[in-house]
C-alpha cells in the first residue's frame, strides 16, 4: 500500500560546519508511514569547501530521489521548492580598536548629518522666532527650547529603531529591521530565480 509523505522545504537554513546535511536539516516530513524516521535520516548532500558560503538544494531532486529509494511512499510537496543552505564560518572577535574606529566614523557623520539638515532649514532661527512668539523677547540662544528638541532628538531615535544595545521596547519590528529582511527576501528570491549553486548536484546514490 502507498504513503503519502507530505514534504514542506525549510526556506533557508545556516550552518557553521562541514558536514552532511540529511532530510530533516532541510525539510519538514509529515506521514503515518513507520518509516518516518528513515526518511528523515536520508543523507542529501555533504558540504566541502569548494561550496564556499551558499548552497541551494532543490526540492525535485529530493523528490525524485526518494520515489526510486522508497517504492512504498507517495510524495507531495508543500511550501517552498527550494532550500538555501548559508555557510557561516568561524568569525574571530573583532579588534576593539576597530570597534572605537567604526563608532566615532558613525558618531561624527551622523552628527554632521543632523548639523548639515538643521542649517538647510534654519533651525535656530525658528527656535529663536518660536522665543520670541511666546515670552515676546529676543534671545539667540533659548536653551529652554534647544535642550528640550535635542533630549526629544535622541529619545526620537531610540525609539524609531525600538532598540537600546541588545534590548528591545516592544515587539514590533525597526524600520532597519524590516529593510534588512525585505533585503534578505529579494537576495534569497534572486539566488532561488538563477539556481546558481546546485544545477548539477544530485543527492547520493
Amino acid at each position: 500500500m502507498t504513503e503519502i509523505v507530505y514534504l514542506r522545504m525549510k526556506k533557508t537554513i545556516g550552518i557553521s560546519k562541514m558536514k552532511e546535511i540529511h532530510l530533516k536539516d532541510i525539510a519538514y516530513l509529515s506521514t503515518s508511514s513507520t518509516s518516518k524516521k528513515k526518511l528523515e535520516d536520508v543523507p542529501i548532500y555533504r558540504i566541502t569547501k569548494k561550496d564556499k558560503n551558499i548552497v541551494i538544494i532543490d526540492s525535485f531532486l529530493i523528490i525524485d530521489y526518494l520515489i526510486h529509494t522508497f517504492s512504498e511512499i507517495e510524495v507531495q510537496l508543500i511550501g517552498p521548492t527550494q532550500t538555501i543552505i548559508r555557510i557561516n564560518k568561524s568569525k574571530k572577535a573583532p579588534s576593539i580598536f576597530i570597534v572605537v574606529f567604526i563608532w566615532l566614523l558613525l558618531f561624527i557623520g551622523t552628527a554632521m548629518t543632523i548639523m548639515n539638515f538643521h542649517y538647510d532649514v534654519s533651525m535656530q532661527e525658528v527656535q529663536q522666532k518660536l522665543h520670541y512668539l511666546l515670552t515676546g523677547e529676543r534671545n539667540d540662544y533659548p536653551l529652554w527650547i534647544q535642550i528640550p528638541y535635542s533630549l526629544g532628538l535622541g529619545m526620537g531615535t531610540l525609539l524609531f529603531f525600538n532598540h537600546w544595545f541588545n534590548k528591545r521596547f516592544n515587539e514590533e519590528p525597526s524600520p532597519l529591521e524590516v529593510e534588512i529582511y525585505n533585503y534578505q527576501q529579494d537576495l534569497d528570491n534572486y539566488l532561488n530565480h538563477h539556481e546558481n549553486k546546485l544545477n548539477d548536484t544530485k543527492p547520493p546514490r
